[in-house]
Order: C-alpha cells, then sequence, then structure tokens
C-alpha cells in the first residue's frame, strides 16, 4: 500500500520507495497522535531511511514527542538527522505526540538498497572489517551507520584503521568516525572521535563490546573508512600507556578513573585513586531551580555523561520537561528526583560526581513505568547502569 494522503496517519508501505510524513505536515501536527508505518522491501534489500525535515518537541531523550525507527533510533528537535541504514528488509516507524506543545513534524523517503550498498550492523566473528559506503570512493551525503561489534566473554576488541580520510574539521562535528567501549551509545564511554586525514590509532576495548559510528552530513565527501576488529583473550591483551589495567586484565582509560564510574565493576580488584584536595573547588551551587530540595546541594560540571556543559545548559534542557511531566505523570516528585540526580549530578566531596544508586532508579521506575505507559513513553533509564551501592562506588540518593 502507497501511503499518498498528507493526513493520513500509518499504514504498511511496500513500494520499492516512497515517502510518508506526520498529519497536516508542513503545519502543526495534532495533539495525542501515535502513527505507525510499516515498511517492508523484498529480502534481500534492505530498507533506507532519510528524514528530510524535522521539528519536534525535544530535546533528547525525546520522551514527549518523538519519531522512533525500530532499527534503534529515536529522533526529536529541529535538525533533522543523518540518513538511517536500518539493515533490515522490515522496518517500524512511529510517530508519538503528546497533548501539548505540537511542531511542524516531519516528512521522510524510504527506499529499498541492496546489503552491499548499506553500511552498518552486528558483527559477532572473531575478526572482521568495516568501512565506509563505496570506500574508497567518496561516501554519500547524510549517512549514520552504527556497528555493534561483539565478540565471546573474556575477550576484548582490537579496532585498527587501515584507510581513513574524512572531511577535516577541528571538532569533528560533521563527517567523523566515533568509537563506543561498549554495546551502545550515549553512556560516555567514548574511546575517541576522529575526522580529517590522520588514521586515528589502534583502538582496544574493555570488555566484549564495541559500538561503531560513522556520521557524514550533506557537505563535503571524502573516501572515507576501512578498518579491521579482532578478537582478544584478555590473558594475552596489552594495555597502551594511556590506559589502566583492571585486576580482571581489562583496559580502561586512564581518564574514567574517579569519575564516577566503576570502570573496574566486572573484575575482583578495584583501582581507587585519591583526587587533590584542589580540585574540590569544582563543586558548585545548585542553581537549576528544578533540581532545588534534593538531598544534596552542590554538583559539578561539565556533565560527562550527557555532555551538558554548564547548570545553564542543564536548566535548558529540564525545563522543557518540566511541564509535561508535572501535569501528565503523577509520580512527578519521584522522577523529578532521578532526573535531577542523573542531570544535575551530585558533587563528591572526594572529587567528581556521584551516580544515581540503582535502587533508587529502579524504586522509581516501579512507581512510574504504568503512568509512561499509558502516556505510551517507554522508561528511559537503564537502572543496571547505575551503581548498586554495595560495591567500592558511591552513589547518591537524592
Amino acid at each position: 500500500m502507497q501511503n499518498t494522503g498528507q493526513q493520513e496517519c500509518g499504514g504498511i508501505l511496500t513500494d520499492p520507495a516512497g515517502s510518508f510524513s506526520s498529519p497536516n505536515h508542513p503545519g502543526p501536527y495534532p495533539p495525542d497522535t501515535l502513527c505507525l508505518w510499516v515498511i517492508r522491501v523484498p529480502p534481500p534489500a534492505l530498507v533506507q531511511l532519510r528524514v528530510s525535515s524535522l521539528a519536534v518537541e525535544g530535546p533528547h531523550p525525546c520522551l514527549f514527542d518523538w519519531l522512533d525507527i525500530k532499527s534503534g533510533d529515536r529522533f526529536c528537535g529541529n535538525v533533522a538527522p543523518p540518513t538511517v541504514n536500518t539493515n533490515s528488509s522490515t522496518v517500524w516507524v512511529t510517530f508519538r505526540s503528546d497533548s501539548s506543545f505540537a511542531g511542524g513534524g516531519f516528512t521522510a523517503q524510504y527506499q529499498a538498497i541492496l546489503p552491499h550498498q548499506n553500511c552498518g550492523g552486528q558483527m559477532t566473528g572473531t575478526a572482521g572489517s568495516l568501512s565506509s559506503p563505496n570506500h574508497p570512493k567518496p561516501y554519500p551525503h547524510q549517512q549514520l551507520c552504527r556497528w555493534q561489534i561483539t565478540v565471546a566473554e573474556g575477550h576484548v576488541i582490537s579496532l585498527k584503521f587501515h584507510n581513513f580520510s574524512l572531511e577535516s574539521q577541528e571538532t569533528c562535528q560533521f563527517d567523523y568516525v566515533e568509537v563506543h567501549d561498549s554495546g551502545r551509545t550515549g553512556d560516555g564511554r567514548v574511546l575517541g572521535r576522529f575526522c580529517g586525514t590522520s588514521r586515528p590509532p589502534e583502538l582496544t576495548s574493555s570488555g566484549p563490546l564495541m559500538t561503531v559510528l560513522f556520521v557524514a552530513d550533506e557537505g563535503v565527501a571524502d573516501s572515507g573508512f576501512l578498518a579491521s576488529y579482532q578478537a582478544i583473550a584478555l590473558s594475552e591483551s596489552v594495555c597502551s600507556p594511556e590506559r589502566f589495567t583492571c585486576g580482571s586484565g581489562e583496559c580502561v582509560h586512564q581518564n574514567w578513573l574517579c569519575d564516577g564510574w566503576n570502570d573496574c565493576a566486572r573484575s575482583r580488584t578495584q583501582h581507587i585513586v585519591s583526587l587533590p584536595s584542589t580540585l574540590d573547588s569544582s563543586c558548585e551551587p545548585i542553581k537549576v531551580e528544578m533540581c532545588h530540595g534534593l538531598s544534596y546541594n552542590f554538583t559539578s560540571f561539565p556533565n560527562i555523561w550527557l555532555s551538558i556543559t554548564d547548570q545553564r545548559e542543564a536548566s535548558a534542557v529540564l525545563r522543557q520537561y518540566k511541564v509535561s511531566l508535572a501535569l501528565e505523570v503523577p509520580c512527578f516528585q519521584a522522577l523529578r528526583r532521578l532526573v535531577c540526580a542523573v542531570v544535575v549530578p551530585q558533587c563528591s566531596p572526594q572529587g567528581g560526581v556521584l551516580q544515581p544508586c540503582r535502587s533508587i532508579c529502579i524504586s522509581t521506575q516501579q512507581q512510574c513505568s504504568q503512568a509512561l505507559e499509558l502516556l505510551t513513553l517507554s522508561w528511559p533509564f537503564n537502572c543496571l547502569l547505575f551503581p548498586d551501592g554495595r560495591e567500592q562506588v558511591e552513589c547518591a540518593l537524592p
């Protein structure tokens, strides 16, 4: 079925290429809307999806209005994302709006492409290679490729770049490769972001998971990159000089030590470093109004987990959620404490910041998940990522 009407909300799309948009686009979408599109193309072809315009209530993590692609991507805000390579022949796309704050919505185009034209995907072998689309020819514009590499427990992943040539910028904001020391992005465990023509160093994960992102905008395109990975048993791995060796043999970047994460949590041996007392001055009084009245009054920035620079930026992020949360979620106070503990974390007297305790996250989830489900909202946190308080790592009870 071809979705041809601008007013339609959802449908099954089976043509090799097509487009769809939010209701009333480019006008404001209606409140309390839930649309589902199912895109199906004949295997082995894969779905490639491009959102050409986006004006949806934000910001990230998109709790109220959102465009969700069941390949693991959720979008909101006013910046159209790069092209999504889904690595699937069937893709579900959901658009949801709450009862307040409407935007202009979105319009998107999809097409069926052959596997060799795609990029990203799951990689599970002991060794493999990955490259930008069309390498060594120039990569296409507007690309978002995600490779998730998984090897056997007791192994780490060594990633080596053989060719590398991307658009050069000082801050790597337009075209870049970003390597994460985990199976997901957004948790702050970034091994590096690279652009330009200098080949990145060989990178080694701390465990059996690694995620590689390739992002390209609509500007300059270069020849891209070619990289290979290999699984290495922990007993055989050697940490590079800028990384610390955990008791298990895992490698942890020196910059992660004493940042509030227990990065050697999988090992029996803990490594605790006392920061100089001069770093205590990094604590600052909480100025974010929404986060007044917590069990703590001091915080520290930048927030490395969410890439928030200072309290003014944190306040702007929280302000957009406060009204909707207060109006729609009965457990607002419990959720407020948890969200504040994540966005405006407690400053530790020993230096650094404390994450909220896992028990707080689980308790809040039990109180709020049903209310969020009624609003077709998913629980936004993975509580298992927070410290449980029984390890040699302190945590906050906001």
